[in-house]
């Protein structure tokens, strides 16, 4: 960590910038480091991991079994699809820690994936609370799950290139 700190104060030094004192980097540092302290208090033994990550992604299938029940209903369906949607993915930090989902999901390999993810859900919500239209919230629902899919193949290597290729031959237009 002094090695980066160093590196740090020397990009500071090259760019124009003041070098603080140590008393204000370490005030920064302590402020910068809210992923660390989530992780050390959220330490958990794996036992407890795993029962955690039942539980959440049990209840996450369980919502959204229970959101066909009211499919029809399209502002509930929205609503109880969407939060199976993010007690399923909540699911995943139980095993791996929330710092390194948080990591993982942000990855340059899956950024779109998330962006896109995390945005149609958010547009659910959104037609479903808010603009409460079936048809949007219908088609947002739609979008919501095809965010899934594409998070969920940026796990698997080379899986969105080979549903890419597989669509581009599938619906290519030329005789």
């Amino acid at each position: 960590m002094d090695k980066m700190n160093q590196a740090f104060e020397k990009m500071k030094m090259l760019v124009g910038m003041e070098v603080e004192d140590e008393q204000q980097a370490a005030e920064e540092e302590s402020s910068l480091s809210f992923m660390e302290d989530l992780n050390r208090n959220c330490a958990l033994t794996t036992k407890q991991r795993f029962y955690g990550f039942a539980i959440c992604l049990s209840a996450g299938l369980t919502c959204t079994l229970l959101s066909m029940l009211v499919f029809f209903n399209p502002v509930k369906f929205g609503i109880t699809f969407t939060l199976g949607n993010l007690m399923a993915l909540g699911s995943t930090a139980f095993l791996i820690g929330p710092q390194r989902q948080v990591t993982m999901m942000l990855d340059p390999a899956r950024i779109y994936a998330t962006a896109l993810y995390l945005a149609s859900i958010i547009i659910a919500l959104f037609c479903a609370l808010y603009v409460r239209n079936k048809l949007l919230t219908l088609l947002a629902i739609i979008l919501e799950f095809t965010g899934l899919i594409w998070y969920s193949l940026s796990y698997i290597p080379f899986a969105r290139t080979m549903v890419s290729r597989i669509f581009v031959t599938c619906f290519d237009t030329e005789f």
